[in-house]
């Protein structure tokens, strides 16, 4: 049987400790920021490594999506994954990952690079990430289109890329985004973090998908970036979840479904230029791990439920209860089965 869910993005291992303020100031960092690495940003990923509490967790921002879907589903093989690692012991780790999750990974290998890396920075249990790409920059629609990725891909009910994807490979989102606009299927995508939205190439990129985008998720920063950049002049998270919910769909293809996560906040989803609110589950200050991999979290939730035939406020409930699991865990980790069921 195909999965039923489909991700496609960056493969990166996560290497996470805590830091002080010192090191966010060295690196020029922002507490729940995601950014790219530059030449500036190197000496960091040994820093880390050199510290006593450093841990290496399987990562990228759709493959813990993915990953916390499968968790969440309890059943094997719903989920696949494509993405381009190096043929390396990080690569060999994020392979282990899938395999023990029940993920079916479908990854590009390249040789020529090693497997990508994120900072993980912990401050005050908030992260910053800073991602050097390497192999996962190397991602080729080519590897999508062989006969057998291609078929995991039409046989998918939902295909889901954060937008840091847009940065590898926006001609494997468009193939994916107009298979699932031919089959009936949901196609969804995450603004992932200010960059992708305030870089014109990336935002020309999200904004030509849209009109097939069945399920657009993001956090209100990134919603407010997004409004920053077009000049709707706004910091109305509401309002611009609206917005983003009326630009009009391809085909015949049902309304868009915005969902914006606050945090500690009610989640807003906008449908069809209306708004509900759902809240999400209250954790105390002293549950907090750190919060890397909780906005995914809720995605992978959100989607495992939505493959069930959930609706969207049983989807948000999903969405914040695997969230919170998240939240009280180091990066995009949980314990063996979930407390829940969709």
């Amino acid at each position: 049987m195909s999965p039923a869910i489909l991700g496609m993005g960056n493969p990166l291992l996560d290497i996470s400790a805590d830091v002080t303020q010192e090191t966010y100031d060295k690196y020029g960092l922002l507490p729940g920021n995601a950014i790219l690495a530059e030449e500036k940003h190197m000496p960091l990923y040994a820093e880390l490594a050199a510290k006593p509490d450093v841990k290496y967790i399987a990562g990228g921002a759709t493959q813990n999506s993915i990953r916390v879907a499968q968790w969440m589903l309890q059943e094997p093989n719903m989920t696949a994954y494509m993405g381009c690692i190096g043929s390396d012991k990080f690569g060999a780790a994020l392979t282990d990952a899938c395999k023990q999750d029940g993920v079916l990974a479908k990854y590009m290998v390249d040789a020529s690079a090693p497997t990508g890396t994120c900072a993980v920075t912990i401050l005050d249990k908030e992260r910053s990430l800073t991602t050097n790409l390497s192999a996962a920059n190397n991602y080729k629609v080519s590897h999508l289109q062989q006969a057998e990725n291609l078929a995991v891909l039409e046989g998918a009910k939902v295909v889901y890329s954060a937008g840091f994807f847009i940065t590898v490979s926006p001609e494997s989102m468009e193939v994916a985004s107009q298979a699932m606009l031919k089959s009936g299927g949901a196609y969804c995508m995450n603004l992932s973090a200010p960059f992708i939205v305030q870089v014109p190439p990336f935002r020309a990129v999200l904004e030509k998908l849209l009109p097939a985008c069945d399920y657009l998720f993001g956090n209100e920063t990134e919603a407010q970036a997004y409004a920053e950049a077009v000049g709707w002049d706004t910091t109305d998270v509401e309002f611009i979840a609206i917005r983003l919910s009326l630009v009009p769909m391809a085909g015949n293809k049902p309304n868009r479904k915005v969902v914006i996560t606050q945090g500690a906040e009610p989640t807003i989803v906008a449908i069809k230029g209306k708004v509900t609110k759902y809240p999400v589950n209250q954790l105390s200050k002293e549950q907090l791990v750190d919060t890397n991999g909780a906005g995914d979290a809720f995605v992978g939730g959100f989607l495992a439920a939505l493959i069930k035939g959930k609706d969207v406020a049983a989807s948000c409930k999903a969405g914040s209860y695997a969230a919170s699991i998240v939240i009280q865990h180091s990066g995009c980790t949980y314990p063996a089965k979930p407390d829940y069921t969709i």
